[in-house]
């Protein structure tokens, strides 16, 4: 019996994913979104199919922090810090004292890497990204690192990230 629903259920959403249709494709003769500008139907040549939170990047602007540290500090701390938390760790939890050197230094190892990239993301700089979005307005969105994005690219803007689209 629970095998005949099973089956029963995949075939009913292998007919229904038959049915669907991607957005920008099909959907009519002029409604595919390729809009050449013509006065197809009732959109008045204007395609109906865009994104509202996509646009172009018409300028990227560096923000400099205004924050300093010493060049290691993050890493410092953080290796002292792991190191320590690794050794309490092994030692609480009966390890053996070369256990306790091994989990050392591993954990100075991985708290050298944290504190440093929690130094970069306190003092390093952010970026002003200026997007013209494809209803015409034009908004700014400031973020820590471009992850690719440069001018005339297009994105899209996704809970206040600009992102490659």
């Amino acid at each position: 019996m629970k095998i005949q629903l099973i089956a029963a259920g995949a075939i009913a959403s292998l007919a229904l994913a038959g049915c669907a249709t991607s957005p920008g494709y099909g959907g009519g003769y002029n409604n595919g979104g390729y809009n050449n500008g013509g006065n197809y139907g009732n959109n008045n040549g204007y395609n109906q199919n865009r994104c509202t939170d996509c646009g172009i990047v018409t300028r990227i602007d560096t923000v400099a922090s205004g924050r300093t540290a010493p060049s290691a500090t993050g890493a410092i701390l953080g290796g002292i810090v792991g190191a320590v938390a690794g050794h309490e760790i092994s030692d609480k939890t009966g390890g053996s004292k070369g256990n306790q050197n091994i989990a050392a230094v591993a954990g100075a190892v991985g708290g050298a890497m944290a504190g440093n990239k929690i130094q970069q993301n306190v003092t390093g700089n952010s970026y002003d990204i200026q997007v013209r979005m494809d209803d015409g307005r034009v908004i700014v969105v400031n973020q820590k690192d471009l992850g690719g994005i440069r001018e005339n690219t297009y994105v899209r803007v996704v809970n206040g990230r600009v992102v490659l689209r």
